[in-house]
C-alpha cells in the first residue's frame, strides 16, 4: 500500500542486481562500463571499513542504488560508485578521465571537493564553504544529486558514530541538504532526510512518534486497505481507470503539524495520505470531481499545482476530505509523468533512456540565480542567509495584471514582485496596487493577490529597500545599483581631487595622461583604468601623495613654493575636496522644483489644473511672458497646446520642497468622520492646508483635502492610510 521510493541499506547489492535495475529504465545503457566502475572501485576499497565494520564498499554501492531508483544517467550511477576513490584511496583524477570519461571525472571531483567542505560553527568559514558548493553545483547539477545520495546513505548509518557528530551532521543535512533536495524537488529524497534528521536530532520524539504509528498499525494498514477499495470503486463507477495507494505520513511531516499547531499526536487528524495516478491532465480533475462528489471536502485544503506549478517543477492537485470513518485523509491526484517529478526531481530531466544528453538538460533559473548573487555580495554570512532563505522559498504565487503567475518566499513584499518582473520595474518601483488597491511598499503578499506595480522614471532604489525586500534578486539589484551610484560620486569626486592636486604641479589630468608619468602611476596602484584610479580615490582608498610616489618628476616642475607648502596644501585638498563637492552638489538647482533641458534662469510653474507632484510624468509648456508651466503627461489641456510649444523637463530629486496636492475622500456619512480622516493624516505627519466637508443625498459623505507631500510615493502613503479605514469608500486625487 505504500507509495514512493524505498532507500533502505542494502547489505549484499552485488553487480548483477545492480545492472539489472539500471537496465529496466535504461536498455541501451553500457553494462560493460558499470561492470568497470563497480570492479575498480571495489579494488580501490579494498581492506577498508566503515564505521559499522561493514567493508567500506558497501556504501558506493548502495550510494549508486540510490541514483538507480532516481533513474539517473549512466554518468551518475558510475559517480556515485567512484565517488571517494580521489579522496580516500589516492586516485588521480586524470586515472578516472582515462579509465571513464571526462564528465564522470568532473562530476568526482566536484564531489571530492564537496566533502572537503567542512560546516563549522563559524558563520563565516560555513557561509564560504556553502558558497563553494552552490558554485560545483551550477557546474553540473548532478554533482549535488550524487552528493544528496551519498549523504541519506551515511544519514542511514549515522548510529555507529558518537552522539555528538551525529546531531552536528544531522543538523547540517536539516539546514543544508533538505533545502536543497526540496528546491531540486527530489521530494522522496527531502522525505527521507527529514526523517532521519528528527531520529537524531529528537530521537526521544522520533521513537514516540514511531511507537505510537505502530501502535495502531494494523488498524491503520485495514483503513487504507479498506480506503483505497472505496476510491477505486468510485473511480471505476466514472470508467476511470487509476492507480490508487496509501501510506502514513512522514514522521517528521507529524512532527511539523504538532509544532505548527501546538497539539500533541492524538489531536493531528491528517496522518494518512492517498495518491491517485491516472493517464492524462484531463483525468487529473475529474478524479477530483469525483473525489469530492464521494467525500466532503475541508474548506480551504484545495491546492492546484497543475495549473500552477511549484518552482522545481512539481504539479500534483492537493485536497484534504472526510473519509471512511470520519477520519481525515489528504489526496494528492496526478498523473504517472507528474509521479515521476514528484519522486524524483530535476533527475527526471535525465531521459537517457530516450537518448537525451545530459548536456541538454536546462538548468535550474535559481541556481544562476545564486550565481549572480554570489558575484555581487561581499559578505559570506549575507550570502549565506539569503541562500538559505530561498532555498526554502516557495509558498505563494501571486498574478502579474496579464494572468501569469510568480511563485514568490513567504513574507515577499511588492517590491520583491517588482524586481521579479524586471529589474527596470523594481528600480522605479513607488507603490502597488494589490488586489486593485493601493498598499504601501512594505506589505506582505499572500497567495492568490493580483498585484500590478505603480512606478516613476524619477524613483531609484534607496538603502532602505534593504529592510524591505526578503529575496536575494530583489537586494542584489538594489545593492547592484546602490554600488553603481557610489561608484560615479567616487568617480567624480576622485577625479576633482586629483586635479586639484595636479594644479599645485602646474599640470592637469589631461595633460599627465598624455605622460609616461600616468602609467606609471596606473601601474604603481595596480590598476587598469583611468576610472578605477578615480574611484579609489574618490572613495579614499588611494591617497594623492601615494599617487605622487609613482611620479617623481612632477616633484620638480612648476611651482616655486616650497615642498612644505605644497604638502601642507595636498593635505587640505584631501580634507575639504569631498565636502566641496557634496556642497556643489546640493547647490545646484536647490531653487528649482523642475529641471528645464538641462538649462538654469527659467521661470517655471507648476499648471493648477492638474498639480504635479515629483513622481508624475511630467511636460513643459512655453507660454509668452510667463516661462515654462509644468503639466502632468495625460493632463486635458496638454493636448490643447501646440506641440511646437512643449519641451521635455524633469524633476529635480535634490528640491526638497512640500508640494500641494488635492483629494477627494467619499465616505459613509456617520459622525466624526472629518476627525477620523484628519487624524489619519496628520499620524503620517501630513500637512493639511484645506479641508471641506458636505453630506451627499445618497448618505455619503464627501470631503476635500488639500494637503502637503514631498512626491507621489508620500501622496500613495495618505491614499493607503485613508482607504484602510473602515467607513471609507474611494480616494481619489484632484
Amino acid at each position: 500500500m505504500q507509495f514512493g521510493l524505498d532507500f533502505s541499506h542494502e547489505r549484499d547489492l552485488e553487480i548483477e542486481e545492480l545492472a539489472r535495475r539500471v537496465l529496466a529504465y535504461y536498455p541501451n545503457a553500457d553494462m560493460a562500463m558499470l561492470r568497470k566502475a563497480y570492479f575498480f572501485a571495489q579494488k580501490c576499497h579494498i581492506g577498508q571499513k566503515r564505521s559499522s565494520g561493514e567493508d567500506y564498499f558497501i556504501h558506493p554501492v548502495n550510494v549508486a542504488a540510490a541514483l538507480v531508483k532516481l533513474n539517473m544517467d549512466m554518468d551518475s550511477v558510475i559517480s556515485g560508485l567512484l565517488h571517494d576513490v580521489v579522496e580516500d584511496c589516492d586516485i588521480h583524477p586524470d586515472l578516472i578521465e582515462k579509465e571513464f570519461s571526462k564528465n564522470i571525472a568532473n562530476i568526482v571531483i566536484g564531489l571530492t571537493k564537496i566533502s572537503k567542505i567542512k560546516f563549522r560553527n563559524k558563520e563565516e568559514s560555513q557561509a564560504e564553504n556553502f558558497r563553494k558548493m552552490i558554485v560545483a553545483m551550477a557546474k553540473d547539477l548532478r554533482v549535488i544529486i550524487v552528493k544528496l545520495a551519498d549523504r541519506m546513505h551515511n544519514m542511514r548509518t549515522l548510529q555507529y558514530i558518537s552522539d555528538e557528530k551525529q546531531k552536528k551532521i544531522a543538523q547540517e543535512t536539516l539546514d543544508i541538504y533538505v533545502p536543497l533536495a526540496s528546491r531540486l524537488g527530489i521530494n522522496s529524497v527531502k522525505a527521507e532526510l527529514e526523517d532521519l534528521c528528527l531520529r537524531f536530532l529528537k530521537p526521544e520524539v522520533y521513537y514516540k512518534l514511531a511507537e505510537k504509528v505502530a501502535m495502531k498499525k494494523e488498524d491503520r494498514e485495514k483503513y487504507i486497505r479498506d480506503t483505497v477499495a472505496v476510491i477505486k470503486d468510485n473511480l471505476i463507477s466514472y470508467s476511470m481507470d487509476a492507480e490508487v495507494t496509501g501510506r502514513s505520513k512522514h514522521f517528521y511531516s507529524i512532527y511539523k503539524k504538532m509544532i505548527s499547531r501546538g497539539v500533541d499526536f492524538e489531536q493531528i487528524q491528517d496522518v494518512l495520505a492517498f495518491r491517485i495516478q491516472v493517464n492524462n491532465i484531463t483525468e487529473c480533475y475529474k478524479g477530483l470531481g469525483i473525489i469530492h462528489s464521494s467525500f466532503t471536502p475541508i474548506p480551504g485544503r484545495f491546492k492546484d499545482y497543475i495549473a500552477i506549478p511549484k518552482l522545481n517543477g512539481y504539479q500534483s492537485l492537493h485536497t484534504t476530505v472526510i473519509g471512511p470513518a470520519a477520519e481525515r485523509i489528504e489526496i494528492q491526484i496526478r498523473t504517472h509523468e507528474m509521479e515521476e517529478v514528484a519522486e524524483t526531481g530535476v533527475a527526471a530531466h535525465w531521459k537517457y533512456k530516450e537518448g537525451v544528453s545530459g548536456k541538454n538538460v536546462t538548468k535550474l533559473a535559481w541556481v544562476q540565480e545564486l550565481l549572480e548573487f554570489n558575484k555581487n555580495v561581499d559578505s559570506n554570512s549575507e550570502f549565506m542567509n539569503v541562500v538559505k532563505n530561498d532555498l526554502d522559498m516557495g509558498g505563494i504565487y501571486v498574478f502579474t495584471p496579464k494572468g501569469e503567475v510568480l511563485e514568490l518566499r513567504h513574507s515577499a513584499t511588492p517590491l520583491d514582485f517588482a524586481y521579479a518582473v524586471h529589474s527596470e520595474v523594481g528600480n522605479h518601483c513607488v507603490g502597488a496596487k494589490v488586489n486593485g488597491k493601493i498598499v504601501p511598499l512594505r506589505y506582505k503578499l499572500k497567495s492568490g493577490d493580483s498585484v500590478e506595480v505603480l512606478t516613476s522614471k524619477t524613483q531609484t532604489p534607496s538603502k532602505d529597500w534593504l529592510n524591505i525586500v526578503k529575496t536575494s534578486k530583489a537586494k542584489t539589484k538594489i545593492k547592484q545599483w546602490l554600488q553603481k551610484v557610489e561608484r560615479e560620486h567616487s568617480r567624480d569626486v576622485g577625479e576633482d581631487l586629483l586635479e586639484k592636486t595636479l594644479r599645485l604641479f602646474s599640470t592637469s589630468v589631461k595633460t599627465l595622461k598624455k605622460s609616461e608619468a600616468w602609467n606609471d602611476i596606473l601601474k604603481g596602484c595596480n590598476l587598469q583604468s583611468d576610472e578605477e584610479l578615480f574611484i579609489g580615490v574618490g572613495a579614499g582608498k588611494i591617497t594623492t601623495q601615494h599617487i605622487l610616489s609613482f611620479a617623481p618628476t612632477l616633484q620638480k616642475k612648476g611651482t616655486e613654493e616650497g615642498p612644505e607648502i605644497i604638502e601642507q596644501k595636498i593635505d587640505e585638498i584631501s580634507t575639504y575636496s569631498q565636502k566641496l563637492t557634496d556642497a556643489v552638489k546640493k547647490k545646484a538647482h536647490r531653487d528649482n522644483a523642475v529641471i528645464v533641458d538641462g538649462m538654469d534662469d527659467l521661470v517655471v510653474r507648476i499648471a493648477k489644473c492638474c498639480s504635479p507632484i515629483p513622481g508624475d510624468p511630467i511636460v513643459g509648456h512655453i507660454t509668452r511672458g510667463r516661462g515654462i508651466t509644468v503639466h502632468t503627461v495625460s493632463c486635458d489641456r496638454v493636448e490643447m497646446h501646440d506641440a511646437e510649444r512643449t519641451i521635455n523637463v524633469t524633476w529635480n530629486e535634490e528640491f526638497k520642497f512640500k508640494h500641494p496636492v488635492n483629494i477627494r475622500v467619499i465616505t459613509h456619512d456617520r459622525p466624526g468622520m472629518l476627525s477620523q480622516i484628519s487624524n489619519a493624516i496628520n499620524k503620517l505627519n501630513i500637512n493639511i492646508r484645506t479641508a471641506i466637508a458636505k453630506s451627499l443625498p445618497d448618505r455619503k459623505g464627501s470631503f476635500l483635502f488639500e494637503v502637503e507631500v514631498k512626491d507621489f510615493s508620500e501622496l500613495l502613503r495618505i491614499t493607503s492610510a485613508l482607504e484602510s479605514l473602515e467607513e471609507v469608500i474611494s480616494v481619489s486625487r484632484i
